[in-house]
């Protein structure tokens, strides 16, 4: 007899394995539907940026120089393995600090890692530099008003701590710096890539856990 409740027990437990990523994924993608900034139209001239990501991670990608902002004066290209080249765009995107230095790629991703990510940490901003990277299904070009990209440029400085202490990039054109704020489940990468667009007035999803409640609002039509 006994036999029989442990078996109810392992059904339950194994249903419930299955249904949380399952519930997960569907509030992500109500969640991330729900516009913030609704009635935001790109307009018909303005900065060009774009919203960049690898199917899992969402980066900003902004030119070096616009609007009377130099990213220059936040990221050094001497921080970097190769500062020679003339790079025209500067990546900036958001994470956990250890999940960020100990997965180069995600063939290294560890089980540990990543649960330690989903229950928080301390976070770093990665900034990655660019020679005129091209639109493309990766890539999704996005004008915004002067007035927005300032807004979105000073936001994303004020997320570097001062006197940042950096770290080494996974090739030779990035590097990480440490940042405010604390990871966790309700504020991942790709929230924060949303919360920066809506601070500055640009339409997206309220919630964004993933990198597609990001992506879905700046379809590939866009990219020009």
């Amino acid at each position: 007899m006994a036999a029989r409740p442990l078996r109810r027990w392992l059904t339950r437990a194994a249903l419930a394995i299955v249904a949380l990523p399952v519930l997960f994924a569907g509030t992500a993608w109500i969640g991330s539907s729900i516009p913030r900034n609704a009635d935001w139209e790109e307009p018909a001239r303005g900065v060009t940026i774009l919203l960049a990501h690898n199917g899992v991670h969402t980066e900003i990608v902004m030119p070096v120089l616009a609007e009377g902002h130099d990213w220059r004066a936040h990221f050094s290209p001497a921080d970097l393995a190769e500062p020679r080249r003339a790079y025209t765009h500067v990546a900036v995107s958001w994470g956990e600090r250890d999940f960020f230095l100990e997965t180069p790629t995600w063939a290294e991703m560890e089980l540990g890692n990543a649960l330690g990510a989903l229950f928080g940490g301390e976070a770093l901003l990665h900034v990655a530099w660019y020679v005129r990277p091209a639109p493309s299904g990766n890539f999704r070009e996005l004008r915004v008003t002067p007035a927005q990209y300032r807004a979105l440029a000073e936001a994303i400085a004020a997320d570097l701590e001062p006197d940042p202490q950096v770290f080494e990039g996974y090739e030779d054109h990035d590097v990480f710096y440490s940042a405010r704020g604390a990871y966790h489940l309700g504020k991942t990468c790709n929230q924060w890539t949303s919360d920066r667009l809506a601070g500055a007035g640009i339409a997206t999803g309220w919630w964004t856990p993933l990198a597609g409640g990001v992506m879905k609002w700046v379809p590939r039509a866009a990219a020009r």
